[in-house]
């Protein structure tokens, strides 16, 4: 399919944070030419959208989510981190069924989608995960998603807690189904949940599995005080030295949250290559606090954003986390420590370099895959749009996306998802997580 998008107020979010107005020619998934050189390399599209009175911008990347919690939206509200995974979230995973999974899966990728968010780091939970990578797939989002790896933990339900090795064995006979192929839309990643949860063992020989399949590494890190206090109680060090003694660290990790590092080691997560996604509605909700993001840039590690699940936020807005980045920044870093096009790099090319993808995804450039997204800016709420970043990253919301492209796929027309079936997908949601609520006894 060859597509023109025509008209549209680019914002590049390439190296040069370049905007110009204009055309992008899709062809074959990729981006095959901007502005002029966009109608002589397209000149019969098979497609044309109207994109005047409209911003094209990369599709978001969100860098950690949990899309086997969307079910539990509204059901584990005002508790700290750890109450709040033993007394609801574990039991809830623990309760999922196939048929849960899946309206829990494709709840929140269609929320994604429709949102604007294309790319997407997901860790599911212990079992049943064929049906969470399957959901990705038939929704045609960009995802790296992996079972959570888990064979220790206080409070857990006993069956939550894996054999050491069946639970490896089981990780990677999905990476291997699902490989780390440059042309795959879907790759498997190895998701070790945090460290309170996992073994010497486990950890080592998630690192091990990375390291042989090149899949990328992801765990929680440095989320919150009890959090961390329960960890050097456990093993004697911290959370960080734990996982850098297993071999989770380098240019393969992505940590989620990293609110409580101090200088030490941030400068040590930037020399190991490691990457940080922020979370800022997850890390309010739960009463985290709030990573040093402009420190964290300022020493050269790579950040991303993230809503992580849907009970800790309680949605997965991209653009919502992109507005609450940049302004906590002010609150913790001054008012000019993370400008509106820093912010919006975060959620685009950042957010594709702190996994890896930046070769593929995150800013428009020719060459590139096709995850675009187009807004409206007519709307009261963003008129009058003089500034295009400030506009993206302060005034505009998810309700504003009206076209979605993945890889050159059209997945959103004006603000319809054409992959899943949206009122199917809320129907279902709705019996499940009645059902999955009364089965875990937290109804």
């Amino acid at each position: 399919m060859s597509v023109l998008i025509q008209g549209g107020l680019v914002a590049t979010c390439d190296a040069e944070h370049r905007v110009f107005e204009g055309d992008i020619a899709v062809e074959g998934g990729k981006i095959v030419g901007l502005g002029e050189a966009a109608r002589a390399a397209l000149p019969s599209p098979e497609q044309v959208i109207d994109a005047r009175g409209k911003a094209v911008l990369p599709g978001l990347v969100q860098g950690h989510i949990h899309l086997v919690q969307t079910l539990f939206r509204g059901l584990a509200d005002d508790v700290p981190l750890l109450t709040w995974l033993r007394r609801y979230i574990w039991p809830l995973e623990f309760a999922h069924d196939d048929r849960s999974l899946q309206a829990s899966a494709e709840l929140g990728l269609a929320e994604l989608l429709r949102g604007g968010t294309t790319t997407l780091l997901d860790m599911g939970t212990v079992h049943g995960h064929d049906v969470v990578l399957d959901a990705c797939a038939r929704s045609g989002i960009r995802a790296l998603s992996g079972k959570a790896m888990m064979d220790q933990g206080e409070g857990a339900p006993a069956g939550m807690l894996e054999d050491t090795r069946a639970g490896l064995r089981e990780a990677e006979r999905l990476a291997r189904a699902w490989p780390n192929r440059p042309d795959a839309l879907v790759r498997y990643a190895i998701c070790p949940r945090f460290v309170l949860s996992c073994t010497e063992e486990m950890l080592r020989g998630c690192a091990a599995l990375s390291q042989e399949t090149g899949a990328l590494l992801h765990t929680h890190a440095a989320e919150q005080v009890e959090e961390r206090a329960a960890v050097r109680a456990l093993l004697g060090t911290d959370d960080l030295s734990a996982l850098a003694g297993c071999g989770v660290t380098g240019p393969r990790a992505v940590f989620a949250h990293g609110v409580h590092l101090d200088d030490d080691e941030i400068h040590a997560i930037a020399a190991a290559g490691t990457a940080i996604v922020h979370c800022p509605s997850s890390n309010l909700k739960l009463g985290s606090g709030v990573a040093r993001v402009a420190d964290l840039l300022r020493a050269g590690v790579r950040v991303g954003l993230g809503a992580d699940g849907a009970p800790c936020n309680n949605n997965l807005d991209g653009f919502q986390e992109l507005r609450l980045a940049a302004l906590l920044s002010k609150m913790k870093a001054g008012t000019s420590s993370l400008p509106a096009r820093e912010a919006l790099h975060l959620a685009t090319l950042g957010g594709a370099r702190a996994l890896g993808l930046e070769h593929l995804v995150g800013s428009i450039e020719a060459g590139k895959r096709a995850d675009l997204v187009v807004l409206d800016l007519q709307d009261l709420h963003t008129a009058p749009a003089v500034d295009l970043f400030s506009t993206l990253v302060y005034a505009c919301q998810s309700r504003d996306v009206r076209h979605v492209l993945v890889d050159g796929r059209q997945v959103v027309r004006d603000g319809e998802l054409l992959t899943l079936d949206a009122p199917r997908v809320a129907a279902e949601a709705r019996e499940q997580a009645r059902r999955i609520a009364r089965k875990a006894g937290v109804a």
